[in-house]
């Protein structure tokens, strides 16, 4: 051909490229993937079916592999179509379930978290390995949260013993009082404290029925578990505090901003004070 003579390729070349051409234009001329189009397998429908049910059992690849007389890769490669290479794709995820309380006070969220006492700034502040502070201890902030009002309230105490926890909840109850709020109900986690004779008698002067949360999920009281990330992020680990006492002077402020100016996305952006009924701004200030 005289075509193929000036291109310098084989007749046979030409003809192949020219029947590509004839069957998709110009984008029939564009490469093509190497890989081939069926591949022949091994694993007839039997096996494929032992496979998936061996992996459904949670077994190992090479385990299966074994029992089976194939390769790994092979194994794997059967997995890896049917989803199942890792073993969390066998255990089914759980719908999120969101929940909110119809009115102020109906459920009210509380919990814990321990905070490094500040001594001075150190040397994760400064970069000075010869500012760092040992032995300074522990203190523990204690929060509540309204289920429907998102409204906060924190303080800090010395431990999280039945004693500090009894003591928050009566001023917690306080607090929401002041507001036109009466706390119906109360969630907590398993802690010993909150599982303690004290606390329930507490619960039970103050008209409190008292709820737990499911081991091990603590999604059942995300409310809680999220304002304590706010409250990590944005008052106690902030700013560079000098020491533990000018964080928690600082305290009050940081609630009052979060309460009645701070826009709360599960609140269509409005501040927690907005779902409070009456005029609770200049109580929220204080």
């Amino acid at each position: 051909m005289p075509a193929a003579e000036a291109a310098g390729i084989s007749s046979r070349t030409a003809r192949k490229w020219l029947k590509r051409f004839l069957e998709g234009g110009v984008q029939g001329l564009h490469d093509r993937s190497s890989r081939p189009a069926r591949t022949r397998t091994n694993l007839d429908a039997a096996l494929h079916e032992r496979i998936e049910q061996l992996r459904r059992s949670r077994m190992p690849m090479r385990r299966i592999a074994t029992i089976v007389g194939r390769s790994v890769s092979t194994v794997s490669r059967l997995l890896a179509r049917l989803g199942l290479s890792s073993l969390k794709a066998l255990e089914p995820i759980a719908p999120i379930v969101r929940y909110e309380r119809e009115a102020p006070g109906e459920l009210l969220h509380i919990d814990t978290k321990k905070l490094g006492r500040i001594v001075q700034p150190s040397h994760r502040v400064t970069g000075d390995r010869r500012d760092a502070t040992r032995g300074a201890g522990w203190e523990f902030a204690h929060v509540a949260i309204d289920d429907h009002s998102r409204a906060g309230f924190v303080q800090m105490r010395d431990d999280e013993r039945k004693g500090s926890a009894v003591a928050f909840l009566q001023a917690a109850v306080a607090h929401y009082a002041a507001l036109g709020v009466t706390i119906k109900r109360l969630i907590t986690d398993n802690g010993s404290a909150y599982r303690s004779r004290l606390f329930a008698k507490t619960c039970q002067a103050l008209g409190i029925k008292h709820s737990f949360t499911k081991p091990y999920r603590p999604q059942t009281n995300g409310k809680a578990e999220r304002f304590i990330q706010t409250c990590l992020r944005e008052w106690a680990y902030g700013r560079v505090w000098a020491n533990s006492k000018e964080r928690t002077t600082w305290l009050p402020a940081f609630l009052s901003y979060y309460n009645a100016r701070r826009p709360h996305s599960a609140l269509g952006y409005r501040p927690p004070a907005s779902r409070l009924s009456g005029n609770n701004l200049l109580q929220l200030d204080n």
